[in-house]
């Protein structure tokens, strides 16, 4: 396959009906390590607001069953994309990740934030590290995939362009980012489980060179120190000269999914849709 391939076959369909089908091939066959890293750090994001990062402390979930919460997360958001918003499965894995978020009350406006970094993030990461930056196609396709998201989950006034969604998060992140010790408690455990995804041996390197991607009002945030000035800007051009490196290999041909990653571990032999997340016992106050 030509090194091209997927850049020529999104570039060639219409990003405002076959959105999910562009996005499915930048996630799962052009950027599959890309995305996962930039929508880990989305993550680490929404755990320096207090109210969120507040929350999924109170919850467990990330702090006593992380591996479990990071596996389903990771399975939830691949399916609608994976398969398409009518398949059965999209739709069960959309009515779980309801049933999960409806049982405490979210206002909007943190579950319109969540929904930016999804969109803002990962572009750019890839416009940093990445072989290439996504074309105007699989910008636009991301945005209208993560609009049709949002209104299966109920977000009201989701942006409509790119620059609608950055301009919501890097403005939200301006006024509410803030150190709360429950959203710090929730990123060192996140932090801890990442680093199991590495060599033992590596583990320090690892987390050095995780707090050198965050920016200065994250890591400020979430109250982590600052590598030194020049492990910081070594570890940038490190990932900038992976993506160059890239260019000179084929394309992907066979998708690479969430379940075929090695740091997937909690269902061994297999799981249903429907069995994934958490089964909060309160009541739904939406």
């Amino acid at each position: 396959m030509r090194r091209d391939h997927w850049r020529r076959t999104n570039d060639a369909l219409d990003p405002e009906t076959a959105y999910a089908e562009i996005y499915r091939n930048v996630v799962m066959h052009e950027f599959p390590w890309d995305m996962n890293q930039a929508l880990s750090f989305a993550l680490f994001r929404t755990y320096a607001v207090p109210g969120i990062g507040a929350l999924l402390d109170r919850t467990g979930e990330f702090t006593q069953r992380v591996q479990k919460r990071y596996d389903d997360t990771a399975l939830l958001l691949e399916v609608p994309f994976s398969r398409g918003f009518e398949d059965p499965e999209a739709r069960a894995a959309i009515r779980r990740i309801n049933q999960m978020h409806h049982a405490y009350d979210i206002p909007d406006h943190e579950m319109r934030y969540v929904l930016s970094t999804f969109v803002v993030v990962p572009k750019r990461w890839l416009d940093d590290y990445g072989k290439r930056p996504l074309t105007p196609v699989e910008e636009r396709a991301s945005v209208n995939y993560y609009r049709q998201l949002g209104a299966h989950l109920g977000v009201r006034d989701v942006p409509e362009t790119f620059a609608a969604f950055a301009e919501l998060m890097d403005s939200y992140e301006a006024e509410h980012f803030g150190h709360d010790p429950g959203g710090r408690r929730v990123a060192d455990s996140t932090l801890a489980l990442l680093l199991t995804f590495h060599p033992a041996f590596a583990s320090r390197a690892v987390e050095v060179f995780s707090r050198a991607l965050m920016d200065q009002p994250l890591r400020e945030a979430l109250g982590y120190a600052a590598p030194p000035r020049p492990v910081e800007a070594l570890s940038r051009r490190l990932l900038r000269a992976r993506g160059v490196a890239l260019r000179a290999f084929p394309a992907r041909r066979t998708p690479k999914r969430v379940e075929d990653l090695p740091w997937i571990r909690s269902y061994p032999d297999g799981f249903r849709v429907e069995e994934l997340g958490s089964f909060p016992t309160r009541g739904c106050p939406r």
